[in-house]
């Protein structure tokens, strides 16, 4: 890989095709000074070969093919394998889906100055959630309650895909331990993180929801997330 910068926006992608070159670009906006990474999941609609052709010239712009397994949890896990064996040394992730707005990244690596783990959240003060129906909202404000309650964790969007970590951070949750392959990924993460004594905060964000494409939450996924407070726990009276 060809580090340049010493901050990594990392984006997996699995059909995100007509998402890219407008999230790139917003990003490119936003963060100049950031490397960026997709890590394709071997996206059947031709996501990784589209972004390479127009990005792929770039020095900034990086793609990591993914194979085996595929799920969320998997391209997290190679992507921060990949970043702990390069030189960067703050890390973001978001959602490619265009939930998540470029204009955040800034605030989520200046907040990496006063802690080790920082969430972009929807749940803290100032943090929208925009386009959700009344049932997808108290949804996932139940799932964050749960996973809050059961795990004793310190934030109040433990679901939020988009935040960011320091190199020592990732370097002491250990991602290769985390188990979950879906959205779980994102609750198992902060959990180890608390439990490794990291410094988390939560800044406010402005959800929006999807704008193209469809929507990755399978019933196994659901499922995955239900089981996991209980999964820990039984890992942690061993």
């Amino acid at each position: 890989m060809r580090a340049m910068n010493s901050d990594l926006i990392v984006i997996p992608t699995y059909n995100e095709r007509d998402n890219v070159r407008p999230l790139v670009e917003s990003i490119l906006a936003a963060a100049p000074g950031a490397d960026i990474m997709l890590v394709d999941d071997g996206s059947p609609d031709g996501t990784a070969e589209y972004a390479e052709r127009l990005f792929g010239r770039l020095p900034n712009f990086h793609l990591l093919r993914r194979s085996g397994p595929r799920g969320l949890g998997c391209s997290y896990i190679d992507a921060y394998r990949t970043a702990l064996a390069g030189r960067w040394t703050r890390i973001v992730q978001m959602d490619a889906d265009l939930s998540h707005d470029p204009c955040g990244i800034p605030v989520l690596l200046e907040s990496l100055a006063v802690a080790d783990v920082v969430v972009g959240s929807r749940y803290c003060l100032g943090g929208v959630v925009s386009n959700w129906s009344m049932r997808r909202r108290i949804a996932s404000r139940i799932s964050n309650a749960y996973m809050r309650t059961l795990l004793h964790l310190p934030v109040r969007d433990a679901t939020s895909g988009y935040r960011s970590y320091t190199r020592s951070a990732l370097e002491r949750i250990d991602v290769g331990r985390i188990r979950s392959r879906g959205f779980a990924f994102q609750v198992e993460a902060i959990y180890f993180a608390h439990r490794s004594g990291l410094r988390i905060v939560e800044v406010p964000i402005v959800f929006t929801d999807r704008r193209r494409g469809r929507s990755k939450v399978t019933l196994p996924v659901i499922v995955e997330m239900v089981l996991l407070p209980w999964r820990l726990g039984w890992q942690a009276a061993r």
